[in-house]
């Protein structure tokens, strides 16, 4: 089957704003806003033209004390965002004045962040393992549970009915929404499972892993459908296209490889010159934003991240 997208006549342009590394990207639900966080303390939001050359402009977000480890964008609001720190807080900000318009602040290092896909909620994970649920509206917590295994990466299915927890037991913990009763442990990779990205379809959801594989899952059966295995590091980060034809995944190995949903093969593979920390594709367009722990030549960090998928300037 040939590949409908040209993947090889496509570009990348690099981003630069931060003072040190970025940890994550995402983009808002319009697909015109990027925002990026820094162990820089900073969170900045870009303008990004699809199609435009122009360089872009950036509003930086500030407020924080530690590390901005993980950010998302509201599902319904092109311009709220959500930020979770190292600084025990997490911040809602609005993407056109810059401010900070909530937070709260949580009881330890926040890494993972997400929302609800009706945007009522956000589900916010911390380094001792403890999820916390805040009510978006009142920006209180609504839900605390503690673990007694490492959470890592968390997600909702499409219709918010079913909550998700990679551990790293190398399980899926597939929990019922709201009660947060467990529904299903899906014994799915044998090391412990890193990140997990649910298809925009709402037919799949993917598991990067420490074995260096993703595995594809059907959500209504509860089992794998495949794995792709181009990759031989761990499995930081992964994001489905727009379509859900695509998945991109990314890890210590120095390209991002883009793989076909449908068949396992790669299509095509990004040369990056570090190990990746977030990979996110545009709701809109097949433009992938990236960024990981590049380093200039005086091996300080760089604090750049790229955006692939640009038709060459």
């Amino acid at each position: 089957m040939e590949e409908k997208i040209p993947f090889k006549n496509l570009h990348s342009r690099e981003y630069l704003g931060h003072k040190k590394k970025v940890h994550s990207v995402a983009w808002n639900c319009t697909g015109t806003k990027l925002a990026s966080g820094s162990v820089d303390q900073t969170a900045r939001l870009w303008h990004i033209e699809p199609h435009g050359h122009g360089k872009a402009k950036d509003i930086e977000l500030k407020g924080h004390t530690d590390s901005v480890d993980q950010l998302c964008w509201d599902p319904k609001h092109s311009d709220l965002i959500a930020t979770a720190s190292g600084d025990k807080t997490v911040r809602l900000w609005d993407a056109r004045s810059g401010k900070c318009s909530q937070q709260v602040e949580l009881s330890g290092e926040n890494i993972n962040i997400t929302y609800k896909p009706d945007g009522t909620h956000i589900a916010v994970g911390n380094r001792d393992d403890e999820l916390t649920i805040l009510d978006v509206r009142k920006f209180k917590p609504i839900h605390r549970r503690k673990f007694n295994y490492e959470v890592n990466e968390i997600a909702w299915n499409m219709t918010g009915d079913m909550f998700f927890l990679t551990t790293g037991n190398g399980t899926v913990e597939v929990l019922a929404y709201p009660l947060l009763r467990p529904v299903d442990t899906l014994m799915a990779h044998t090391a412990g499972c890193y990140c997990i990205a649910i298809d925009p379809t709402g037919r799949y959801f993917a598991v990067g892993s420490a074995d260096s594989l993703v595995s594809l899952w059907d959500i209504s059966e509860m089992l794998c459908v495949r794995t792709f295995t181009k990759l031989e590091w761990p499995v930081r980060t992964i994001s489905f296209n727009y379509t859900g034809d695509y998945i991109a995944s990314a890890s210590e190995d120095l390209f991002i490889d883009i793989s076909n949903v449908h068949t396992g093969r790669t299509v095509h593979q990004i040369p990056c010159r570090a190990a990746m920390n977030s990979v996110e594709w545009n709701p809109k367009y097949n433009i992938l934003a990236y960024a990981g722990d590049d380093k200039n030549k005086y091996s300080a960090d760089e604090g750049v991240f790229r955006i692939f998928g640009l038709e060459s300037s």
